[in-house]
């Protein structure tokens, strides 16, 4: 039988008191798809087509921030219970009880405190690049980072409001999205002392075969509207998160969970780093239903090997629906 193509849709809805817009494909079982930074909608591209051609309905919103939906002004609005109250909204928009949660970087994180908050409402949670981790009960989020990694990886440096806009603006966005969507660095994210993250993150001088200009222009047209402030902002919460996550303390995630990552993502292979962990005991006391993927890539590895992902999330939710 042959499969009928449907366009991508645009509608912005209002959810939890702001405006998200969001792209939507194909009709079926509910899919929510979560982009990272700096991303946007536009990352999940290919899963909004491949799902929506075998029999989903693949829904991508711009996060709070981003895009073309609402930039709330003080970081405080961005905490994870923000935007977890925004996407319940949004399946509660599409008239649905549940929905399979994909979520890469940032992503990935919401989608973790979405499964810990309302595991009642997600039938199934595919993680890419960023595992579950969990609140350490004697030290803040932002500070437990600079003493593992010092003061200069970006997630410090994003902390200051003004100071990465001020950087950023230094490069055309286009000079941005390849610096940051290309990185081939392998060791955690962090610059030289005294050398802010975005100087430090080469330009390729040539694309890799996964990306062309137009796709990565895209990108750049959208932050070049709507500036970096919104997608700082979850960072600028780190901290605040911290502080209200505090009841969830040693809880587990439920959720039936596939975690993928690409295997020269940001510190993956470092001592200590995400391979460690992720195949450690502690991990997997704390997800209990887990498939873990580690794939030849880097860290946007939805859009490099989107293909090889999207089969991914298509085995995962496809196992759930008949179970």
């Amino acid at each position: 039988m042959a499969m009928i193509m449907s366009e991508v849709n645009h509608q912005r809805i209002k959810t939890n008191g702001i405006w998200l817009h969001i792209a939507e494909q194909g009709t079926g079982p509910l899919v929510l798809l979560l982009h990272g930074f700096p991303e946007m909608w536009y990352s999940w591209r290919h899963q909004l087509k491949y799902l929506a051609n075998h029999g989903y309905h693949a829904v991508a919103p711009d996060l709070r921030g981003y895009g073309d939906s609402d930039s709330p002004i003080s970081p405080s609005s961005y905490t994870f219970m923000h935007v977890v109250g925004d996407l319940l909204g949004l399946i509660d928009h599409f008239g649905e009880h549940q929905a399979f949660v994909v979520g890469d970087d940032w992503g990935a994180n919401i989608g973790w405190h979405m499964s810990l908050f309302r595991p009642d409402r997600i039938k199934g949670f595919v993680a890419i690049g960023v595992p579950y981790f969990p609140r350490i009960p004697t030290i803040k989020t932002v500070e437990a980072i600079r003493m593992a990694y010092g003061d200069n990886t970006h997630i410090s440096q994003f902390q200051e409001p003004g100071r990465a806009e001020r950087a950023f603006a230094r490069y055309d966005c286009l000079t941005v999205m390849k610096k940051f969507m290309l990185a081939t660095w392998t060791e955690f994210l962090a610059a030289p002392p005294g050398m802010e993250i975005i100087d430090f993150l080469p330009t390729p001088s040539a694309l890799p075969s996964w990306i062309t200009e137009e796709e990565l222009m895209v990108f750049a047209d959208k932050f070049q509207e709507s500036g970096f402030t919104g997608a700082f902002n979850y960072y600028r919460a780190m901290d605040l998160n911290w502080e209200l996550l505090a009841p969830w303390e040693g809880s587990k995630i439920t959720v039936p969970t596939k975690f993928i990552a690409g295997e020269r993502d940001f510190g993956f292979k470092s001592s200590g780093g995400t391979k460690d962990y992720v195949e450690g005991d502690l991990f997997k006391s704390l997800v209990p239903n887990l498939e873990v993927v580690i794939m030849d890539g880097h860290h946007f590895i939805h859009q490099e090997k989107a293909q090889q992902v999207s089969d991914e999330i298509l085995s995962f939710i496809r196992k759930l629906s008949s179970d």
